[in-house]
């Protein structure tokens, strides 16, 4: 039998010294006793998966609006394309891949309806209420909106956890699980997007061949596979532009902890300099990649027009109920008293589906909608 013992034990010979340990967890906020089979960060993982929240990723935006198309991807489907990247690089370096996956299974809970655009609209409407950025919210839903257990609010996810989701807050423990799903994300968000934009002829093919990376891959199709489909050129190339990206992060960050002469976890956390990075010659084609699309992808005018709708649903949403508060549902009344009413709006209209949030627009807004 295999139990967390076991699994503890299996950690300490496995893992690299650098790596952090679930038997060495600071622990959570409220004390619980630890489970028989499984570790400490295993179990956060659980909890994520289990939660509201990410339920919800399925049907909120990655940068095409919910409804625009069944194959493209949603949040849920990105954070799990990204925590297979992050783990495939944690095992490489041999750190710990359930801290790895619980932080990146939760890092995109925060996020609003309708993508980016709900972010910015949110930020806007939040602006002298105490802000409104999606990390700082992702934090506040595992740690405080989470209604799942009778002895404590939110999921009482381990310290490491949630400093893994602290991506911009310097007070945070350094950890190099954290920082592997930090790069992580930017792999998955510029090849799968890539991907979207192609598959969705919003990019040319001929387009991409502008970046460096695409071009690099597209050699090596036209040499192996002149004659398959486009949509086969397409898939082939972004496996290449993956591993490619992945590859490099992996051997870059072992270069790296070798020459800082990281040995434990608190010689990590007092690094400075980063450590797991693209190498110095990849760097520029992975900025050249983001630049094109920026300009090609997230400037394209029927993303703009998503965009535009995104925000205006949100603004209208947000308008009404601080108008008439009693229109919100009970559950999220109550805690106006505590919170505020622009905080609890924001916290309700965040936690939004796209469809959700295009059905309530029209509950409130179309004059023959049933409410």
């Amino acid at each position: 039998m295999i139990d967390r013992t076991c699994l503890e034990q299996r950690e300490r010979e496995w893992l690299a010294p650098y790596a952090v340990l679930s038997e060495t967890s600071r622990g959570r906020k409220y004390p619980e006793k630890e489970h028989d089979f499984r570790t400490a960060f295993g179990r956060d993982r659980d909890r994520i998966v289990y939660s509201t929240a990410f339920r919800r990723l399925e049907y909120k935006t990655q940068v095409f609006v919910n409804h625009e198309g069944d194959h493209y991807r949603t949040r849920l489907t990105h954070t799990l394309e990204m925590s297979l990247i992050a783990r495939t690089i944690g095992r490489a370096l041999r750190l710990n891949e359930d801290l790895i996956e619980a932080v990146a299974l939760a890092h995109d809970l925060g996020h609003g309806p309708f993508g980016h655009a709900g972010q910015d609209a949110l930020s806007v409407l939040m602006r002298g209420h105490g802000s409104f950025e999606h990390n700082r919210q992702c934090l506040r839903i595992v740690e405080e909106l989470e209604e799942s257990y009778s002895g404590f609010p939110g999921l009482n996810l381990t310290v490491e956890v949630r400093d893994g989701l602290r991506k911009h807050e310097r007070q945070r423990v350094r950890s190099l699980e954290a920082d592997v799903v930090d790069l992580a994300d930017s792999i998955a968000y510029h090849c799968h997007d890539l991907d979207d934009g192609l598959r969705a002829e919003l990019l040319d093919t001929r387009d991409a061949l502008r970046t460096g990376l695409w071009k690099e891959a597209n050699r090596y199709i036209e040499r192996k596979v002149r004659s398959a489909s486009r949509v086969v050129k397409v898939k082939m190339g972004i496996r290449l532009l993956m591993n490619r990206l992945v590859g490099d992060v992996i051997g870059e960050t072992m270069k790296n902890i070798r020459r800082f002469k990281i040995a434990a976890p608190e010689d990590y956390a007092r690094t400075r300099t980063p450590v797991v990075q693209f190498s110095k010659a990849l760097r520029p084609k992975v900025n050249e990649l983001k630049q094109f699309l920026t300009e090609h992808l997230y400037q394209h005018y029927r993303v703009i027009r998503m965009t535009e709708k995104g925000q205006r649903v949100i603004k209208g949403l947000f308008q009404v109920y601080l108008s008439q508060p009693k229109q919100l549902p009970p559950s999220v009344l109550k805690r106006i008293s505590q919170d505020g009413l622009e905080r609890v709006i924001c916290d309700y209209v965040a936690g939004m589906t796209d469809r959700f949030a295009l059905d309530e627009y029209e509950r409130l807004f179309a004059p023959y909608e049933r409410v």
